[in-house]
């Protein structure tokens, strides 16, 4: 056959565009990459994922191998995760199907009590991750998000005090993504459980690590209130994007998060799971390394993370100007202007953020938040830790304190400065041309460039600006840059 064009051409293009990613391997990126270190794991999940490249995960009775890998990844993380016999599960593409199958089936479930509230309640702490906000949206439940403290925790009581008939579910993580809390799962699902209400906990971040970090309290099915709890394979559980799982307690409670028809012409539809058709290689890739870790390597990987994680912690509270929020439990935190510091010692998180990025390290910016009961948390940059971080511990350590002293003093983005760029806020919706001239008088265009060296300044717009306009106009950024380029 004659190709357009030839393999060897297409993958020495593959292999330019990839030279301008960001590293996914070596530990110079502290977000969304979860490097174990182990180049033998990599090989061994590309090798799974090529075995099964034709294979079609929707029917595990056509193809028998997707049954059984899936049947002892669910078997393994229920074991992990203090579950029993009753409790039951699925392999997802990800913590967001994960987070939004957990809703789904406590809407569906809600719904077939006969309750005459019109819309159900989704109730957690404002921290819980954006997937449930996803959720809440996608399938018609009023989202409740309770204030945090300073900490980014948030307290039980307050939480509690916010059950009723009309929550379909309550949602607590382990930890938050944000602050790295762990909530207080005991205390809110016991008090659910007195109600009748299930609770969620979103282990995405932590479910493979938490189980081996140090002097914790229950937190997963050994907590006799929880009801379902989402854990992601491709973060540490170190398999490639992507690959979630979702455990319920109770056959039927799992059942209905199916979507079942046999009411059109052609074959009988069974999902347990968002997508129908959907590829068998990243469930395949992390069985495979479930198999080759173990819970003993899976433990020895968490150890590292977790002297990595302390270390970091103590290294942050020694650097003037900066301080750890709260008490970060698992291998993340996040990192604040260290208030009581003089003004002319203070480091802004974000100056500092990319202050590092010069140094060759990426660390993740994340804006401010004005809770509901007036108060403001602040502005942060997150840390993801894995592994990997151990063996270049001493030169992050080192970037981290020199762009410290390079930037300690420098103001905050001054969100006035910002808005200054601006000719004018619209009022009303704004069409994709407008959205795109807005963008474009603050300086960030599509394609190459399409974002500033520094994030500070497109930060402090997130923060400055309505929340609706700013979603709109981050909206048309991403969709501008994946938009067919016009040669």
């Amino acid at each position: 056959m004659q190709f357009s064009e030839q393999p060897a051409d297409i993958l020495a293009r593959l292999e330019e565009l990839r030279a301008a990613d960001a590293p996914t391997h070596g530990g110079h990126v502290l977000s969304y990459v979860y490097d174990s270190g182990l180049a033998e794991l990599d090989e061994l999940a590309a090798a799974a994922i090529r075995a099964v490249q034709p294979v079609n995960g929707l029917d595990p009775t056509t193809f028998t191998s997707v049954a059984v890998m899936e049947g002892e990844v669910v078997g393994f993380a229920r074991e992990l995760l203090g579950g029993d016999s009753e409790v039951v599960g699925s392999v997802t593409t990800g913590g967001t199907e994960s987070c939004l199958l957990a809703v789904k089936t406590a809407r569906d479930l809600w719904a077939s009590t006969g309750s005459t509230t019109e819309r159900p309640r989704l109730l957690a702490p404002v921290t819980v991750h954006a997937a449930f906000q996803k959720a809440a949206h996608y399938f018609g439940l009023t989202l409740d998000l309770v204030p945090v403290g300073p900490d980014g925790r948030v307290d039980a009581d307050t939480l509690i005090a916010r059950l009723g008939p009309d929550v379909a579910l309550v949602v607590v993580s382990a930890p938050s993504y944000p602050h790295a809390a762990l909530d207080p799962i005991e205390a809110v699902a016991a008090a659910a459980a007195e109600r009748g209400i299930p609770c969620h906990v979103d282990a995405c971040i932590g479910g493979w690590v938490l189980p081996f970090w140090s002097g914790l309290p229950a937190w997963d099915f050994r907590v006799p209130g929880v009801t379902s709890i989402s854990a992601d394979l491709h973060k540490f559980g170190y398999a490639p994007k992507g690959v979630s799982v979702l455990l319920q307690r109770g056959r039927d409670r799992q059942r209905a998060q199916f979507f079942a028809t046999t009411q059109w012409p052609g074959y009988p539809v069974v999902n347990p799971t968002m997508l129908g058709s959907k590829s068998a290689g990243a469930l395949a890739a992390g069985w495979a390394i479930t198999h080759a870790l173990g819970r003993d390597g899976l433990a020895a990987l968490a150890e590292s993370c977790e002297r990595s994680t302390r270390a970091l912690i103590e290294l942050v509270g020694s650097i003037e100007g900066l301080r750890v929020v709260g008490s970060p439990v698992g291998p993340l935190l996040a990192v604040a202007t260290d208030a009581a510091a003089p003004a002319d010692r203070q480091v802004d998180p974000h100056h500092w953020a990319d202050q590092v990025r010069a140094h060759g390290w990426l660390l993740q910016l994340q804006p401010g938040l004005a809770q509901s009961d007036g108060s403001v948390l602040p502005h942060t940059t997150h840390l993801t830790i894995t592994p990997v971080t151990e063996g270049v511990l001493p030169e992050l350590s080192a970037a981290l304190v020199a762009a410290a002293d390079e930037v300690r003093g420098v103001p905050a983005v001054s969100a006035a400065d910002v808005l200054g760029a601006l000719p004018g806020l619209p009022d009303g919706p704004l069409d994709s041309e407008t959205a795109y001239a807005l963008l474009a008088g603050l300086g960030l265009g599509t394609g190459e460039g399409a974002l500033p060296e520094r994030m500070a300044p497109v930060l402090a717009l997130v923060g400055a600006l309505p929340a609706p306009l700013t979603e709109r106009l981050l909206t048309e950024l991403i969709a501008r840059v994946v938009e067919p380029r016009v040669e």
